[in-house]
C-alpha cells in the first residue's frame, strides 16, 4: 500500500489517548488505524442503508421465522475421528 506524508494538526490529547488505547507506537500509526475504522463505519453505514432501502419479502420473512430441521445432523458420524483437535 502507497503511504503519502502528510503534515497535519490534531489535538494532543486526543491523540496520545488514541495512541494509548491502541498501543500505537507513533501518531502515524494511531491515525493510521482511525482513518481504517472511520472509511469502515462509513461502508457500514452504506451498506445498513442500502439494506433498509427495501424491506424484505413475505418469503425472506417466513424464512427468518422457521426453524431449522436438525434431523439432518442427527446420524452416528464420530465427528471427533473426522476432526482430530492435534493436527
Amino acid at each position: 500500500m502507497a503511504k503519502e506524508k502528510a503534515t497535519i494538526t490534531v489535538d494532543r490529547e486526543k491523540l496520545a489517548e488514541a495512541r494509548a488505547l491502541l498501543g500505537a507506537t507513533s501518531a502515524s500509526a494511531a491515525i493510521d488505524v482511525a482513518l481504517s475504522e472511520l472509511i469502515r463505519r462509513h461502508k457500514l453505514r452504506n451498506d445498513l442503508k442500502a439494506y433498509t432501502a427495501s424491506p424484505p419479502t413475505a418469503e425472506e420473512m417466513a424464512l427468518g421465522r422457521s426453524s431449522p430441521d436438525w434431523v439432518d445432523l442427527a446420524d452416528d458420524t464420530d465427528w471427533e475421528a473426522e476432526w482430530p483437535e492435534d493436527r
